[in-house]
């Protein structure tokens, strides 16, 4: 499923009007339609019928009259608008001008003190908001703010029309005020900025409704994100045959931990093991191999020098080649720490590494500031970091990062020439091309230690068995994401082992088309 930005939403709407002569008026009613049949369903769900659609100036605000007018039809309609009707023109003007030769009782909120607001939004049943559309760049101010803020404060349910109002619809910044919606109907194609935090917090259950936009356009459409959900997942990981065995189910090698830090190695490895690599080892510092082979006895050790504080020492730069030569994809990084001769190691490793790469953690972190050594691996490349790593490696500041995820892992994957994945709610997968592909999956629960370190081993299972880097970090991302859900009984409490031991059973999920990514359609 595409993702498009407001703009590429636009383009999109002009070429359907340009090719099928499906202008903004057939766009407005669809989509008026659609927020009609969603407010349907949720006053259905709780028996009942008193509906306030709150609208503003735009064609979000037609969209919002045109569905006020279609539940008037079984429902008690008003509509308050957060604008001078006088002020609302074009589309949204004619269709303002339609419902009030209807029976629906509108009325601008500028007229209503806060008491009155109060009454008439506390009185609904449900509320629907069509203040703002996919081109508000907030905060929102004046009486658009004191009218979300009525909103928030009425303990209404509120359906949003495209994106809850005060969000933006491309980045998912969420400046306060900003809409609490139980629902949002979103048109044609859900926002990218719907997939991503804070806004996505907003939204609560997304629908998606059809306005007729032929399918060929869309299939067509320059649109850089799409979301990388189970059906996706599904298409792309191929099956093993049934005469396969460990040699051609893949052989990783990871290259991680230290003292202190033998347990990021033996998550990595488990991850790795449990997303289907015929064969891992683990290259440690000597004094932990036998640490590893105790706790996971599935995966091989190779003992490698190490220096005086229990890290991988600079001169293991042999042994570790020669592992990798003999390996289908690698991972360096989890539990290897900063020291001087870990990042001799790497600096010397990587642009000697012919097969798929995994760098993740302390590889990434060694090499803070310096992203132009990433042009000297010859290998394919994915990174893995979360926000504070990725700031650290390619400059800036986490909530610089945080305010647009998708631009700034766009921006590292073509500064570095690898495919990047930025951790956290709505994981970003982005290549070196422009292409990303956002994550669903995943709970709050996975806020704990070793989360990343299975994620690492995950992806390093999904090279090894050929597929692509990016595709291998989606579909791991995925993965890693959905057993996490799968297996979490609380919003806290989850460790990291129990998401490795899940990943078979959440692949069977997505085998048995059992999983729903949260987006709806609306006929």
């Amino acid at each position: 499923m595409k993702l498009p930005t407001p703009a590429e939403m636009a383009a999109l709407e002009r070429r359907a009007h340009e090719a099928c002569g499906l202008g903004v008026p057939a766009l407005m009613d669809r989509a008026g339609a659609g927020v009609a049949e969603v407010a349907r369903r949720l006053l259905r769900a709780r028996g009942g019928r008193r509906v306030v659609v709150v609208a503003g100036k735009g064609n979000n605000g037609g969209d919002g009259f045109v569905a006020a007018r279609d539940l008037s039809d079984g429902a008690a309609v008003t509509v308050l608008v957060v604008a001078p009707p006088a002020d609302i023109r074009g589309e949204a003007g004619e269709r303002l001008r339609a419902l009030a030769e209807s029976s629906v009782p509108v009325q601008a909120t500028a007229a209503l003190d806060d008491a009155a607001l109060a009454r008439a939004l506390g009185d609904a049943d449900l509320v629907v908001d069509a203040i703002f559309g996919t081109g508000f760049r907030g905060p929102a101010r004046e009486e658009p703010a004191r009218v979300i803020e009525a909103i928030n404060r009425s303990g209404a349910q509120v359906l949003a029309v495209d994106v809850p109002s005060g969000c933006d619809a491309e980045t998912g910044r969420a400046d306060p005020p900003c809409v609490h919606a139980a629902a949002t109907v979103t048109m044609g194609l859900p926002k990218l900025g719907l997939t991503q935090y804070p806004a996505a917090a907003y939204a609560g259950a997304v629908f998606v409704a059809d306005i007729g936009l032929p399918r060929t356009l869309i299939d067509d459409a320059p649109i850089g994100a799409a979301l990388a959900g189970a059906a996706w997942v599904e298409r792309a990981l191929p099956r093993r045959a049934v005469d396969a065995h460990k040699g051609l189910a893949g052989r990783v090698t990871i290259v991680a931990g230290a003292r202190g830090f033998v347990g990021a190695a033996i998550l990595a490895a488990r991850g790795a093991l449990r997303a289907g690599a015929g064969l891992v080892t683990v290259g440690l510092p000597a004094s932990l191999a036998s640490v590893s082979a105790g706790s996971l006895p599935e995966a091989m050790t190779r003992a490698l020098p190490e220096t005086e504080d229990g890290t991988v020492a600079a001169g293991a730069v042999e042994a570790v080649l020669e592992m990798v030569g003999a390996a289908s994809a690698a991972a360096f990084g989890p539990g290897l720490t900063t020291h001087a001769d870990v990042s001799a190691l790497i600096r010397a490793v990587l642009p000697r590494v012919a097969c798929p790469v995994v760098l993740d953690a302390d590889a990434l972190n060694v090499l803070a500031g310096e992203p132009a050594r990433f042009r000297d691996v010859r290998a394919p490349l994915v990174v893995t970091p979360h926000p504070g790593e990725l700031a650290r490696l390619v400059g800036g500041a986490v909530p610089e990062i945080q305010r647009d995820r998708v631009a700034a892992a766009r921006a590292a994957a073509a500064s570095l020439g690898a495919t990047v994945v930025l951790k956290g709610a709505g994981t970003v997968v982005a290549e070196p091309g422009g292409a990303v592909r956002i994550v669903p999956s995943g709970t709050a629960a996975m806020a704990t230690a070793g989360m990343g370190d299975v994620l690492t081993g995950a992806v390093a299972a999904l090279l090894a068995g050929g597929l692509p880097p990016f595709d291998a970090a989606a579909c791991g991302a995925y993965l890693h994401g959905l057993a996490g859900r799968l297996v979490a009984c609380a919003d806290r409490g989850l460790l990291a082992h129990e998401v490795a031991d899940a990943l078979p059973r959440a692949l069977d999920r997505v085998r048995r088309g059992e999983i729903d990514d949260g987006f709806r359609a609306v006929p």
